[in-house]
C-alpha cells in the first residue's frame, strides 16, 4: 500500500513538474476582467480625465484613501500645468511670437 501511495506522488510531482515547465502544452491567454481605464490615447490629459479614473478593486483591494490623494494632487498639478501654459502663451502671443506648435521645427 505504501508503495502504491509513493508511485502516486512521484506521478503527481512530475506531472505537476511536467506543467509548470510547459511541457504539456501552454495555457490560454487571459482575458481581461474589468474595463480599461479611460484615459485619452489622442490628447494630452487634462483635469477631467483623472477626476474620472476609477480603479477596480480586486480580492486584496488597494488604499482606496492613498489613491483618493495621489489622484488629487495630480489632478491640481496638470490644473497649475495647464494654467502656467496658457499663461506662457499669452504672453508670447502678446509679443507677436508664434505659438510653439506653430513654430517650424527645421529653422
Amino acid at each position: 500500500m505504501t508503495l502504491v501511495f509513493l508511485l502516486a506522488a512521484i506521478l503527481v510531482i512530475g506531472a505537476g513538474t511536467m506543467l509548470a515547465v510547459g511541457r504539456l502544452g501552454e495555457l490560454p491567454d487571459v482575458e481581461p476582467d474589468r474595463a480599461p481605464l479611460a484615459l485619452p490615447d489622442d490628447r494630452p490629459m487634462a483635469r477631467q480625465d483623472v477626476d474620472g479614473v476609477r480603479f477596480a478593486v480586486g480580492m486584496r483591494g488597494y488604499r482606496m484613501d492613498e489613491v483618493d490623494d495621489v489622484l488629487d494632487r495630480l489632478a491640481a498639478e496638470v490644473d497649475q500645468r495647464d494654467a502656467r501654459i496658457a499663461e506662457l502663451e499669452s504672453r508670447l502671443a502678446g509679443r507677436g511670437l508664434p505659438r510653439p506648435e506653430a513654430a517650424d521645427p527645421g529653422a
